[in-house]
């Protein structure tokens, strides 16, 4: 069985993580969406709500299971599921000259795991979390963030923020 682990803090959850995961589903026999905790971390949503705003999100597709993981490496996380996978985007140079230096050092810690990444279109290609969290605040966010956060997310956004 084909294993793999998409791994974020998914806060919030945007429509390229969507896009990611459908992928991903396609690719793999089995695909876990793990939300990665950490602790020094400030986060705009707990745990148990981006938990809810994946499985509303993506939650039945068939082959994804959603989790979580604390305090771990992600290749160590990874290995422990016998995943031989590890799923990443990259949408820029500077993510590609991230992820390749992540690839080569989970490498080192297990190489039994590969590194597999996809490319977004060009459509969702600069949404991320802090993309999305960045455009709140001005007259007339609400109408841009829609675009790029699946409904159930823009409701927890436009709730939290509608007021500030």
């Amino acid at each position: 069985m084909k294993r793999a682990v998409y791994a974020g803090s998914f806060d919030p959850l945007t429509n390229g993580h969507v896009w990611m995961i459908e992928e991903g589903a396609k690719l793999f026999d089995e695909l876990i969406v793990a939300i990665g905790i950490n602790p020094d971390k400030q986060y705009t949503f707990n745990l148990d709500d981006r938990l809810t705003f994946l499985q509303d999100a993506v939650g039945g597709r068939p082959h994804v299971k959603i989790d979580s993981f604390e305090n771990q490496f992600l290749v160590h996380y990874a290995a422990q599921l016998d995943a031989g996978f590890i799923l990443r985007g990259i949408r820029t140079e500077t993510d590609y000259d991230y992820e390749r230096g992540m690839r080569h050092i989970n490498s080192d810690l297990r190489p039994e795991v590969t590194s597999v990444f996809l490319i977004p279109p060009r459509e969702i290609a600069e949404v991320s979390s802090s993309f999305v969290k960045g455009l709140i605040g001005p007259d007339g966010w609400e109408e841009i963030v829609k675009q790029y956060v699946p409904e159930g997310v823009y409701r927890a956004l436009e709730k939290q923020f509608a007021n500030d």
